[in-house]
């Protein structure tokens, strides 16, 4: 018998009930993303038409310079400095075009990257975080924050690899009450301010580099290797000295003995410090990619004027020094720049003679042991900074989502109309009630596909929101602090020898020691828990587990399709409550409309499916 197609009608497209129906995004911030990006485009093609313009008059300034001595011969010579003086200031007003049409480029991209994340195209476009990923964390797998499609990837818009860093310590690791309430202050702030955002995603190149901020900060905190501000003033005297020397000689064969003898005592320390001043270039180099990015985004921070209190304290951290932290560290730049220039074949000689490798490497110890102290507190005012901007662009971008209320106090949770961040617009919601004089546990029945893992996702994913700062996918969202603990992608390991129900219990071992340990205050989301074992000892051993949990204080949710496990609310009413997805199955077609209800499920549409496939049973 040919098997039988089986159309799926997935009007919710996630957990939650088919009557809320969550709204698109705003159509204010949609339709200013769209102008912007039109006039972006319209400015980076006025500047490829004026690039092709610079061009064509280079080479037209290039062959005049070719024509002149042709033409006139020898005694036009003198006319060459009119085509070289032309093509030099071209040069550099072609320059500076290019650096336009490079923002203006880098602009447009900002805005084409914010429509695609509001049409739920943003996977395979941003930063996936993989480096963040740890090793074993209680829900970052589970609840996919890094990776392809992963959260990460929604929310960072970060330059710096401090930023990006931040941005992943915040998601794996809950804040305080004060500290949510204080980014939220400044998310709040930064979120309508497009123009800030825009700028900081301009700086520095158009190819993404990063600020090595690790290698910086340990640059800034190594040793000095070059300390004397006498030899560091001496050395350009003595270059002086030298080449008016070297000028009287060519002048006079006289003073050939005066030239020798500076060059030996130049050669001298040259080769004195050599080794050091090497070392000085090694460092700098490894440390200080892309400085015009961290220069530009210290730039943003002291140039506005900023009202919350997060965001005047990262002011405050950069200020304090006669010249602004932005200067510092262009000027660092430029120094770095010249200090490169040392390798240039053509200008080797010349360097050799003007001690270059030598006089840059003790100018930039200097500027080290001047600036070090306040750098490594400028990196993590730029990576904060960063953090919040990632998350105010998502605020921006979603307004319809809610800031969560974060109280104190025992655990719970309470969300009205919330759904899973990353499905598409129009994703059906649902109300979960936690802890607070309701239930402590929720256990979740229900059929294949109907939305049980989806829920935990979507109460775990906003959880971890809430504690970063961010707006939630809600109408309304309150928490306590809550240690999540989740048990939802457990896989069996070949290469450690341990099976999926090994894996399984030993996470919901440390799910327990973690609700112990905090006092209660945890937040446990288990999908179809112990179901590697026999229903007798998953009732058992499921009991045991949710019963541990919920007399330490902590409160979440277990799915289950094992309605055997019913029976353990039963037990343990009013603290453990049974709720249920339900599906309908017909003509052919399965639908869910996601809607949480009261009680154990009461159908199951395993027969059904396999029948309408052309299984017989």
């Amino acid at each position: 018998m040919a098997a039988a197609t089986v159309a799926i009608d997935r009007t919710g497209t996630g957990g939650g009930t088919g009557a809320d129906i969550v709204p698109p995004p705003s159509h204010a911030v949609l339709d200013e993303y769209h102008r912007r990006l039109d006039a972006r485009r319209a400015t980076l093609a006025a500047y490829e038409e004026r690039h092709v313009r610079f061009s064509r008059l280079r080479l037209l300034i290039a062959a005049a310079a070719v024509a002149i001595p042709i033409v006139g011969g020898l005694t036009a010579a003198p006319w060459l400095t009119v085509p070289v003086l032309a093509f030099a200031v071209t040069a550099v007003l072609h320059a500076r075009l290019l650096n336009r049409r490079d923002d203006a480029a880098q602009a447009a991209a900002f805005y084409e990257r914010g429509l695609a994340r509001m049409a739920g195209q943003w996977a395979g476009r941003g930063q996936t975080g993989d480096a963040h990923r740890p090793a074993a964390h209680l829900y970052a797998h589970d609840l996919n924050l890094f990776g392809h499609g992963g959260l990460f990837e929604l929310l960072s818009t970060a330059r710096t690899a401090e930023g990006e860093e931040l941005l992943a310590q915040w998601l794996l690791n809950a804040a305080p009450p004060d500290e949510v309430r204080a980014r939220q202050e400044a998310v709040r702030e930064l979120a309508p301010l497009i123009d800030v955002r825009e700028v900081a995603a301009i700086q520095g190149e158009v190819v993404r580099k990063h600020v090595h901020a690790s290698r910086l900060r340990a640059w800034a905190q190594a040793p000095v290797v070059l300390r004397s501000r006498g030899i560091r003033t001496a050395l350009p005297v003595l270059v002086v000295v030298t080449c008016t020397a070297i000028a009287a000689f060519l002048r006079d064969w006289r003073f050939e003995f005066v030239a020798l003898s500076f060059l030996v005592v130049q050669s001298a320390i040259g080769l004195w410090f050599k080794a050091r001043a090497h070392a000085v270039a090694h460092g700098v180099y490894e440390a200080s990619h892309d400085l015009d990015v961290l220069a530009g985004l210290l730039g943003i921070l002291e140039r506005h004027t900023f009202h919350s209190r997060l965001l005047n304290d990262l002011r405050k951290a950069i200020a304090g020094r006669p010249r602004p932290a932005s200067r510092e560290i262009a000027r660092l730049s430029g120094w770095v720049a010249q200090f490169a220039s040392r390798e240039n074949i053509y200008f080797g000689p010349i360097g050799a003679l003007l001690m270059w490798t030598t006089q840059w490497a003790f100018a930039i110890e200097a500027w080290r042991i001047r600036v070090a102290p306040d750098l490594v507190r400028w990196l993590e005012a730029v990576g904060t900074f960063e953090a919040l901007l990632s998350i105010a662009t998502f605020a921006s971008e979603h307004p319809e989502y809610t800031f969560p209320d974060v109280t104190d106090g025992p655990g719970q949770l309470s969300a009205r109309a919330t759904a899973h961040p990353m499905l598409p617009a129009g994703a059906a919601t649902n109300d979960v009630e936690l802890g607070a004089d309701g239930p402590h546990a929720l256990v979740v029945s229900g059929s294949n596909m109907s939305g049980k893992s989806t829920l935990l996702r979507t109460l775990g994913v906003n959880a971890v929101l809430a504690q970063a700062g961010a707006p939630v996918r809600a109408e309304a969202f309150r928490l306590s602090p809550l240690a999540v603990g989740v048990a939802i992608s457990i896989q069996d390991s070949l290469a450690d020898g341990r099976s999926r129900f090994l894996a399984e219990i030993q996470r919901l071992k440390q799910i327990v020691d973690l609700a112990k340990a905090n006092g209660g205050r945890t937040l446990f989301l288990l999908d179809e828990i112990l179901g590697g074992t026999n229903s007798h000892d998953r009732r058992i051993g499921a009991e045991a587990v949710i019963a541990t949990l919920v007399n330490a204080g902590a409160i979440g949710l277990a799915t289950t399709h094992d309605l055997a496990l019913g029976e353990i609310a039963d037990r343990m009413a009013p603290r453990v409550v049974n709720v249920h997805f339900v599906d309908e199955f017909r003509h052919g077609s399965l639908t869910f409309d996601y809607r949480l209800r009261p009680g154990i499920v009461q159908s199951s549409n395993a027969i059904a499916l396999m029948r309408s496939i052309g299984l017989d049973v």
